[in-house]
């Protein structure tokens, strides 16, 4: 199976990036990363989420690409990035520095914006030098800190360790997800997605979910599972919005709570009625505002104070 199977045409078909370049993780590890929009523009750096790529954030490249330096990038597995046998949250947050180090000048501030697992690779990099020198700001979408599979609504049944052990099971399979099918469709929109979603939105995020190897799948899924960086939230002092959808059963809105009640710093927290765990493709518009007002009140000024210094 092709590992991109991305739609090539309508709103959420990828643009083509100004360039491409390879970012190199503490371990080795080589990640694709794409910059779009012009150099001199503020910067704003994306962060896909579990088994997704760069091709997740067309709609908000798109966009913003027009007065924007945008970057993003695949993480290690996913996308154009090679598998590694290194899977953990250092890791991601190793990668982040990565990319961060070969995109954007010294001191240079962008706005951060993590989906899912993405967002969780900004919580891994709170306390890393390198993410408090280039961190201006902070967009969180539909992620989590801990308890992942405990708080997962994916399997309907009440709390308890018996849904805990099945969301484990089904969360964490090693079957194949094979074609993008029509019953394919309809469970990636009940899982990931609300039930309102368009279908040429369950069709774009079901082409970017199916592409993703199956060892990588299973692989993240594993530290997803065990993930616990509540103490890494307390590490983000920069300002941090959150955004997340009331129908999401992947990160429930009890994480996006929590996130909330954590950040020393948060500036903001919208739950969309009705949306599920896919923000950024359910509600581009919403998360395109959000990015654009973290870029004009925490990033343009230092950019024209910088201008004018110069």
């Amino acid at each position: 199976m092709s590992r991109l199977m991305h739609v090539k045409s309508g709103p959420y078909a990828p643009p083509v990036p100004a360039r491409e370049l390879a970012a190199v993780s503490a371990d080795g590890a080589r990640l694709h990363v794409e910059v779009h929009g012009p150099e001199d523009a503020p910067a704003v750096v994306l962060s896909h989420g579990w088994s997704c790529s760069t091709a997740f954030w067309a709609a908000q490249i798109r966009d913003l690409a027009a007065d924007h330096r945008v970057i993003a990038y695949d993480q290690r597995g996913h996308g154009r990035s090679p598998a590694s046998p290194a899977c953990s949250a250092d890791a991601l947050a190793d990668d982040l520095e990565a990319v961060l180090a070969a995109t954007l000048a010294p001191g240079e501030k962008a706005v951060l914006a993590g989906h899912s697992m993405g967002g969780m690779t900004l919580m891994a990099a709170a306390g890393r030098d390198r993410f408090r020198e280039h961190a201006g700001a902070v967009l969180l979408c539909s992620t989590g800190s801990s308890r992942l599979v405990a708080e997962s609504l994916v399997v309907p049944m009440r709390a308890g360790r018996l849904r805990t052990w099945l969301t484990r099971k089904v969360l964490g399979s090693r079957a194949p997800l094979g074609p993008v099918t029509p019953l394919a469709r309809r469970i990636l929109k009940y899982a990931t997605m609300g039930p309102g979603s368009a279908p040429g939105m369950v069709e774009a995020c079901a082409r970017i979910v199916h592409a993703c190897p199956r060892k990588v799948r299973y692989a993240w899924s594993h530290v997803l599972d065990t993930l616990d960086l509540d103490h890494r939230v307390r590490e983000l002092s920069v300002p941090v919005a959150v955004v997340v959808g009331t129908a999401d059963r992947m990160t429930p809105v009890v994480h996006a709570r929590a996130l909330v009640a954590a950040l020393p710093h948060c500036v903001g927290s919208t739950e969309l009625p009705g949306l599920g765990h896919m923000t950024p493709v359910e509600a581009p518009e919403l998360v395109i505002t959000r990015i654009r007002e973290l870029v004009s009140t925490y990033t343009g000024v230092q950019r024209i104070q910088q201008k004018e210094g110069a």
